[in-house]
């Protein structure tokens, strides 16, 4: 797995180590049951701090794109392409609101009237 960071980029380190791992995921670069290579390793890999890796770990953890297993390390969780793929179109759903002048809440209010 590949991870690259764009230091230019404004968003938070941790969100762009979650997203980049978020995307190898949903193109099919790791697939479900894949060990992902501990966050000391990904560290310096990116270049950047071990929490900041496992701050984003565990923002996909929580996502439920990566499973947590003690003794056997992080893997991708078996419904995790289906989910990192709906995360990441929501996320671009929530900015593209936003360029229009929406918020959040008035993004839930559109969603949910079309039910």
């Amino acid at each position: 797995m590949l991870l690259k960071l764009d230091l230019g980029d404004a968003r938070p380190l941790h969100e762009q180590v979650a997203g980049a791992i978020r995307r190898a995921v949903a193109e099919g670069e790791c697939v479900p049951g894949d060990k992902l290579p501990p966050a000391r390793e990904l560290s310096r890999a990116l270049g950047v701090n071990t929490n900041t890796v496992l701050r984003g770990l565990r923002a996909l953890r929580d996502e439920g794109v990566l499973e947590f297993r003690r003794g056997r390390g992080i893997t991708v969780a078996t419904d995790a392409g289906t989910r990192a793929e709906l995360v990441d179109r929501v996320r671009q759903l929530i900015a593209d609101a936003a360029r229009s002048g929406y918020s959040r809440n008035d993004l839930v209010d559109l969603i949910r009237g079309m039910s």
